[in-house]
């Protein structure tokens, strides 16, 4: 279905929609080509980024991890709308990302908008590239940027090589050097699945386990967007296929098709915000419609036939 046609079908069902004069031409402001996204090797963002992934490589460990499920995992400590936790990313400057300098709500609404274009039909897959981000609230409530934005990749075996600045931020994690991790399965099972694998600390796993709680209806395919949109090293460089289940392996190129609307729609040029609020907050009220409510969770860690096993009990 063309957007024309998903146009003139929307109005007939529902009136003009009016966020559409407001939209983005997504190829017309692009001014960046693909190869120019991305860049670690120079940029005036480069000292930034480059000293966020320092202090988060040194400091993602496995134990690291394990705390910040304790008090992150299954949500947080408040209540919001999924609107009101974008509004909050006006605030929000992810110290990471070497193609943006603009408040993180913004790149929201140009993830969103892009796949809006491509997929009209998709409206669960538009609502993930809106909110895929607002786990990075967590950097809001307290915690530092490197525990919340950046690449992710699994803590518990070795580093692989395709990990962002791998070979000059490491050398400070005493996991590159225990033994019982830094081997290529380190403590876990060939195709264990990535749903037993643990990763660094991020927004990623957070934002997938406060849909999970509040049990929102976006599909499996979209959850999967959420939790792993970050994990470079498997999506974009082929890493860890050896922990992968064939779930894994499925679900791979959903997480790939968001990539290049997660990546390729930053621009400099951003959309009217206000003018738009009112299509993607009738998308919220589909599928995590009223405020999400959290509740704080307690981990317990046990260590069981040599691999890390996780339980929950309600605070």
């Amino acid at each position: 279905m063309s957007m024309k046609q998903s146009s003139i079908n929307y109005y007939r069902c529902n009136g003009p929609d009016p966020s559409l004069a407001y939209r983005p031409n997504i190829e017309a402001i692009n001014v960046k080509d693909q190869n120019e996204y991305r860049n670690y090797e120079s940029g005036d963002l480069l000292h930034r980024v480059y000293n966020t992934y320092k202090l988060l490589h040194t400091n993602q460990t496995m134990d690291f991890v394990q705390r910040k499920h304790a008090k992150w995992a299954g949500c947080t400590h408040t209540t919001m709308t999924a609107m009101e936790s974008l509004n909050a990313l006006d605030q929000l400057v992810d110290d990471s990302d070497p193609d943006v300098d603009f408040p993180n709500s913004f790149h929201a609404f140009q993830t969103a908008e892009g796949i809006r274009e491509e997929y009209p039909d998709k409206d669960w897959f538009q609502l993930v590239g809106l909110i895929h981000d607002i786990g990075k609230l967590m950097a809001l409530w307290g915690e530092p940027q490197w525990a919340v934005v950046g690449d992710t990749f699994p803590v518990g075996c070795k580093f692989q090589n395709s990990i962002v600045f791998r070979d000059t931020t490491f050398a400070g994690n005493p996991d590159d050097k225990n033994p019982s991790y830094n081997t290529e399965y380190g403590i876990y099972k060939p195709k264990c699945g990535l749903d037993n694998v643990f990763m660094s600390w991020g927004h990623d796993e957070y934002l997938y386990r406060v849909m999970k709680f509040n049990k929102c209806t976006i599909p499996e395919e979209g959850l999967y967007m959420i939790r792993y949109h970050s994990f470079y090293p498997w999506h974009s460089h082929g890493d860890y296929r050896h922990l992968c289940t064939e779930k894994d392996l499925r679900l791979l190129p959903w997480v790939k098709e968001f990539n290049k609307f997660d990546l390729y729609t930053k621009n400099p040029k951003l959309p009217d915000v206000e003018k738009l609020k009112p299509y993607y907050q009738a998308l919220i009220d589909k599928y995590c419609p009223g405020t999400l409510f959290c509740r704080e969770l307690k981990m317990r860690f046990t260590m069981m036939r040599g691999k890390l096993a996780s339980t929950t009990t309600n605070v």
